[in-house]
């Protein structure tokens, strides 16, 4: 089989693909292909090979437009470009609308649960925000100082911080000065409008010359540029990157305190600006209402509040079961159990603890408490958990996932242990993204 990258095809691009493509096809042969629209004819660049049943490419050309296409509001994301807004391009209808047939494809296709989607704007004073929504973001710090975003599937950093998800104001002057070479900066407007900017300390293993530095010349001139950015040395620098980033790093505060208030329902969080906050600055509430709504907990009853972070559902549900209940919050990050135990303090019916949800789980007495909710990372919460779970038959679990694909195989374990899927919804949580928040209410 020989080794397309870098050639140019002429196709016609089909469904979109769960990661925000469009499949296409070309003798034989399956294409992922970025920034296209179902229907239309495109040239395609093929951008990475690895000599399978499928290669990745881009539309650097439109030959004959979707009405669903407009002018990319995104400057950064295009051919070559970052990964920021693969939707950009597209009404927000459409973008709707790829989003619920990835899901609908994927709870078919994993869970085999035919159901219709619906994607849901998060409103904002009534009004749905196509910019300006994304209250956190992670910046990377090139070899010479300078901050931007990194390439898509690649280490490159490109230093142009147009993208339209940050919030008004949230990048003003970041351009204008020099950081640490190898660094990263977390930057959060929280709830009271306050900007905070924390730089993470290089990696360990960061040596100037590394990141950033890869020369990539003009689009289609030249192969070798070509396998670079999409190429077996930008995967593995990729990993490592992840790796990196995930490690203990030195914080040094820039602006702000580094202590970010944040509100739900009219109660104040103060947690750390590099912890975990949904980056849609309306998105936890939308969801806790949702939390709320579903748990319907009786008074006295139990509940639990899985990967519970700060313990915004764990304070929605204990406002249900009162004080003659009891609801138990379960998070592996300390910071965020020592600050959602301070914002809850007037609630001494909730116990949040650090700990592993699958070991705390299987160190509870077998009781049914009534309901739980389950926040769990990208990756799903997964068969060891869910289980687990079943065994000790909760009335109703709602789980909440950002991954379609892992939501729905969540799904597929919870309806294999006898709950049925009863209500679903889902949320462009991440305008001009791929992504997209679903939530389900399962009942025995």
């Amino acid at each position: 089989m020989s080794d397309w990258s870098g050639e140019v095809f002429e196709v016609r691009l089909g469904t979109p693909g769960h990661g925000g493509f469009c499949v296409a096809r070309h003798e034989g042969r399956v294409l992922f292909v970025r920034h296209g629209l179902p229907g239309e004819l495109v040239r395609a660049l093929v951008t990475e090979d690895r000599g399978g049943s499928f290669c990745r490419a881009e539309a650097i050309e439109i030959l004959e437009a979707s009405s669903d296409r407009v002018d990319a509001i995104c400057p950064v994301s295009g051919p070559g470009g970052a990964g920021c807004c693969d939707f950009s391009f597209a009404t927000p209808e459409a973008q709707r609308g790829l989003k619920a047939a990835v899901v609908a494809e994927q709870l078919r296709r994993l869970a085999g649960w035919e159901k219709d989607i619906v994607v849901e704007p998060i409103p904002v004073d009534g009004a749905e925000a196509t910019r300006g929504w994304r209250s956190r973001m992670r910046l990377a710090v090139d070899a010479d100082g300078r901050a931007g975003v990194h390439r898509y599937r690649g280490s490159e950093v490109i230093t142009d911080l147009r993208c339209p998800q940050p919030m008004t104001g949230a990048m003003a002057g970041i351009a204008d000065r020099k950081w640490t070479p190898g660094a990263d900066l977390v930057v959060a407007v929280d709830g009271e409008g306050q900007r905070h900017i924390v730089e993470l300390a290089p990696p360990a293993e960061y040596a100037p010359g590394r990141r950033g530095d890869r020369a990539h010349g003009r689009r289609g001139r030249g192969r070798d540029d070509r396998v670079a950015r999409g190429g077996a040395g930008d995967r593995r620098s990729a990993v490592a990157r992840r790796s990196a980033a995930s490690a203990v790093r030195a914080e040094t505060v820039v602006e702000g305190s580094g202590r970010a208030v944040q509100y739900v329902e009219g109660r104040r969080w103060e947690l750390a600006a590099t912890g975990f906050w949904q980056p849609h600055y309306a998105a936890a509430q939308a969801y806790s209402d949702v939390v709320a709504e579903w748990a319907y907990a009786a008074p006295g009853s139990s509940a639990w509040d899985l990967y519970s972070g700060v313990g915004v559902f764990a304070a929605r549900v204990a406002e249900q079961v009162g004080p003659t209940g009891s609801v138990h919050g379960v998070e592996s990050a300390r910071s965020a159990v020592a600050d959602g135990a301070e914002a809850l303090r007037d609630l001494p019916w909730i116990e949040l603890r650090a700990e592993r949800v699958e070991r705390w789980i299987a160190e509870q007495p077998y009781i049914a408490p009534e309901v739980v909710v389950l926040d769990p990372p990208r990756a799903g919460a997964g068969k060891e958990v869910i289980a687990a779970l079943a065994e000790h038959a909760p009335r109703r679990i709602v789980h909440i996932g950002c991954d379609p694909a892992s939501f729905a195989r969540d799904i597929n374990l919870y309806r294999a242990a006898g709950y049925m899927p009863t209500e679903l919804r889902a949320f462009d949580a991440f305008p001009g993204t791929h992504h997209v928040e679903c939530l389900a209410l399962l009942e025995l």
